[in-house]
C-alpha cells in the first residue's frame, strides 16, 4: 500500500510540475519544435542529465541499486513507434505524459488525445499478431542491452565502457547542452505591419 501512495504522490508532483513549466501546453511544445523558443528542451536537458548523474553516481558510491532496473527489447518496431511517437507529438502538441497532465489541467483537446491514444493502443493489440509475423518485433542489437555495462545489473553493453561512468559523462553533457542552447535556435520572424 505505501508502495501506490507513493507512487501517486510522486505522479502528482510530477505532473504538477510537468504543468509549471509549460510541458502541458500545445503551444509551447510547437515552440520547442519548430526551434523558436527551446527553453523547454532546455528543461528536460537538464532534469534527464541531473537524473542520470545522481543515478549512476549513486550506482557507483553504492546508494543506489540499478540491478532492478528494466530495459526494454531493442527491435525495428520500437524506431518506427518512436517516429509515430514524434510526428503525433509535433501535430498534437502532447505526448502521453504531457496529455495526462493537460487533461487533468481542464484542456479539452487533451482528451480527444488521450482518447485516440487508447484508440490507437486497442488497434495495435486486435492486429498485434499481423505485427509479429512482419518481423518488426524481431530483436536487433541484442535485444535488451545497454550502451555500457552497467554493474550490478543483468545487460549485456554495447560498448566496451562502464556504464555508469558512460552514464555520468553523458549526464553532465546534457547539463553542458541545457546552459549553452540558447533561447531560439530559429529566429523569430518579425510581425508584419500593416501597410500606411
Amino acid at each position: 500500500m505505501t508502495t501506490i501512495i507513493l507512487a501517486i504522490v510522486l505522479g502528482l508532483a510530477f505532473g504538477a510540475t510537468l504543468d509549471r513549466i509549460g510541458a502541458s501546453n500545445p503551444t509551447y511544445i510547437g515552440k520547442m519544435l519548430n526551434l523558436t523558443n527551446v527553453n523547454l528542451a532546455k528543461t528536460i536537458l537538464l532534469a534527464i542529465g541531473v537524473g542520470s548523474v545522481l543515478m549512476f553516481g549513486g550506482q557507483m558510491l553504492g546508494l543506489v541499486d540499478v540491478g532492478h532496473m528494466s530495459v526494454k527489447t531493442a527491435y525495428v518496431g520500437v524506431f518506427v513507434g518512436g517516429l509515430m511517437l514524434g510526428a503525433g507529438w509535433a501535430v498534437a502538441g502532447y505526448c502521453p505524459g504531457t496529455g495526462v497532465v493537460a487533461a487533468a489541467s481542464g484542456r479539452k483537446d487533451a482528451l480527444f488525445f488521450i482518447a485516440g491514444g487508447l484508440l490507437g493502443a486497442a488497434a495495435y493489440m486486435a492486429t498485434y499478431p499481423s505485427w509479429k509475423a512482419s518481423g518488426l518485433l524481431d530483436k536487433v542489437l541484442g535485444g535488451k542491452v545497454t550502451l555500457g555495462t552497467v554493474p550490478g545489473s543483468k545487460y549485456d553493453g554495447l560498448l566496451a565502457l562502464p556504464g555508469d561512468v558512460l552514464g555520468i559523462v553523458l549526464g553532465l553533457g546534457f547539463i553542458a547542452l541545457a546552459f549553452a542552447l540558447p533561447e531560439r535556435l530559429v529566429p523569430q520572424r518579425a510581425a508584419e505591419q500593416p501597410a500606411e
